[in-house]
């Protein structure tokens, strides 16, 4: 039998090694790493689903994934229903055909394969979105990660504000992928996105002919994310028949699919974010008091990208090297008169604006450096008016009745285009002088005048 198994897989393009008995076959599995295990089920000695107990309770090369076939002319019931308990992949029994010996082989490495393929993006998907790879160092992003440092292991719920496009998502999944529930799902669901007619049977699930069209049982989005996170985007748009019953979940942690008289417990923990005032909808009756305060347990704030201006210049280089990347371009810098005038644009859509910005640049570029030309053109009509002194701060300006310290007020302007300056040109204050339009001795000059001279 053996050997007819090897000729047979041999032919079919497979490395086969065969042994001939339980006790060699443990030995072999020490030694190496094995896609599919093949073995009778009943042997002289040690039996097929003993080695495969032995070989997992040791762990021998790591092969709690590897894939067992038992193979019997004894098959009964009793003896494939242990062999499944003991975490077989399938169950042959002999005489057996040749073609279906195969196809059960293939299904086996193909199931491995997709656990592999899923352990290796749940990896990836940790890595990509734990909280130190949040971009930013502005001192109200510093405050963003220290919030996160302190909540990620934390079994509470949280509220996620912040406008449009400033990246709430991407905090959730850092909560959720940097903490303690790491290696369950995560399950976003846009509120606003979902009918109002359909949202209470997504979030819960139903059951079978509980409506027309509900054709099976669906566990819903509650249960999706059970051991691991659930995030309600755009909860300010939930209506409030449906903010009652997540009010019940989060406080019962049970939920009652639609159609069933039955508690379902789940186990999830809520992340939340609105890019509403929730304190407003609540006074004006579009939210629920007690599910603010039950999902305000933790604030955290995202502020816009016109107030972290300081990031935009790190933003847009990690852009640069992710699409860089994913359309295989030589794409490595921004010129200078790019980098002011993303600095200078006041990016309503925050980072979202500013991510798309840089995906249109880099698939435009022909060089290995991102010039003005090929940033979207709301951002180039800006360059006539940011090239008149002062045209941009005019429209902002006010005298108070008190008046102003007028130098002190320069000072600062003056400071402020000093740092971006310097910031723009990563620190190279040749390049910094001659972006404001000055020499390099005045340039050094203003730095020492406010004690911004220290090369560290």
């Amino acid at each position: 039998m053996r050997e007819f198994l090897e000729i047979l897989l041999r032919r079919n393009s497979y490395e086969v090694n065969t042994v001939a008995s339980g006790e060699a076959a443990l030995e072999a599995l020490a030694e190496q790493r094995y896609d599919v295990v093949l073995t009778d089920l009943n042997l002289p000695g040690i039996d097929g689903i003993e080695i495969m107990r032995r070989a997992r309770a040791s762990e021998l090369t790591t092969p709690q994934d590897v894939p067992f076939i038992l193979i019997t002319a004894f098959g009964t019931a009793a003896s494939a229903v242990e062999a499944m308990k003991q975490g077989a992949s399938d169950y042959v029994l002999k005489p057996f055909n040749n073609d279906e010996l195969l196809i059960t082989i293939k299904k086996a490495l193909g199931k491995q394969q997709l656990e592999q393929e899923n352990h290796a993006l749940r990896q990836e998907l940790k890595q990509k979105f734990w909280f130190g790879n949040l971009v930013g160092s502005s001192p109200v992003m510093q405050k963003v990660y220290d919030r996160i440092q302190r909540v990620k292991d934390a079994p509470i719920n949280c509220l996620i504000l912040g406008e449009s496009g400033t990246g709430k998502e991407m905090v959730a999944r850092a909560i959720h992928y940097s903490g303690f529930r790491k290696d369950g799902p995560f399950i976003a669901v846009n509120c606003g996105a979902i009918a109002e007619n359909l949202i209470e049977s997504e979030l819960f699930g139903y059951k079978k002919g509980a409506f027309t069209g509900a054709l099976r049982d669906k566990p819903g989005y509650f249960r999706a994310a059970s051991g691991g996170t659930l995030f309600l985007d755009e909860i300010g748009d939930m209506p409030l028949h449906t903010q009652v019953k997540v009010l019940r979940a989060l406080a019962e942690r049970r939920i009652i699919p639609v159609g069933d008289v039955n508690e379902v417990p789940v186990d999830v923990r809520i992340l939340a974010a609105t890019n509403k005032h929730l304190r407003e909808e609540v006074e004006a009756g579009r939210f629920r008091n007690d599910l603010f305060f039950r999902l305000n347990v933790v604030r955290i704030e995202l502020p816009p990208l016109r107030d972290r201006g300081e990031d935009i210049a790190h933003l847009a280089r990690s852009f640069v090297e992710r699409y860089a990347r994913d359309f295989n371009k030589p794409v490595h810098s921004i010129a200078a008169s790019a980098r002011a005038l993303l600095s200078s644009y006041s990016w309503p859509g925050n980072v979202r604006e500013l991510q798309n910005a840089i995906e249109l640049a880099v698939a435009m570029s022909e060089g290995g450096v991102i010039t003005p030309e090929v940033l979207p053109q709301t951002l180039r009509d800006r360059r006539g008016e940011a090239s008149e002194p002062g045209a941009a701060e005019e429209r902002h300006l006010e005298l108070p009745p008190e008046g102003a310290d007028l130098d002190a007020i320069l000072a600062e302007v003056e400071r402020r285009y000093l740092k971006m300056a310097l910031e723009l040109t990563e620190g190279r204050k040749t390049q910094a002088a001659k972006l404001l339009g000055m020499t390099f001795r005045s340039f050094r000059y203003r730095l020492a005048k406010y004690d911004m001279d220290d090369d560290s």
